[in-house]
């Protein structure tokens, strides 16, 4: 048999995960929560593959420092659904930074996945985290962006 024509799929038990350092102070949201949703997919591996999770774990910095556009309103309505009670309505600004990068990258993901997957997005609103000893790759998303620019 011919060894070319065979693919290879991951297992479902795939222990292969990195750790992911991305500092937020003056990211976009929009921006980091694509990159973030992607990394918590698996999309950058080589051996990706929808069925399978591959993906890695993310830890965010600096997340209070993260840039949301103030001259467009966003708001989050919440409606508890209990007679008597009233819409609750925020300013996506004056909300907590962490619900905010949680809640944007939760939203680019399946229903299905988003719930595991979110388990391994951990955000921080300083410089100091819990998992040094991960030894984390540092990402610059700056860069990133750089290398997407066309022209």
């Amino acid at each position: 048999m011919n060894s070319l024509n065979k693919t290879f799929l991951p297992t479902q038990d795939y222990k292969n995960r990195n750790w992911y350092l991305i500092d937020c102070s003056g990211q976009t949201l929009g921006r980091l929560a694509t990159i973030v949703s992607g990394l918590l997919k698996g999309k950058n591996k080589s051996q990706y593959h929808p069925a399978v999770d591959t993906g890695d774990y993310v830890v965010l910095i600096n997340a209070d420092a993260i840039v949301v556009n103030e001259t467009s309103k966003h708001y989050i309505v919440r409606n508890p659904g209990r007679p008597g009670s009233s819409l609750k309505i925020r300013n996506v600004v004056d909300c907590l930074p962490q619900f905010t990068i949680e809640r944007a990258v939760k939203r680019m993901l399946s229903q299905t996945e988003g719930k595991r997957l979110m388990r391994r997005l951990k955000i921080y609103n300083g410089e100091n985290h819990l998992h040094q000893a991960q030894n984390p790759i540092e990402i610059d998303v700056t860069d990133l962006y750089a290398s997407l620019k066309i022209g």
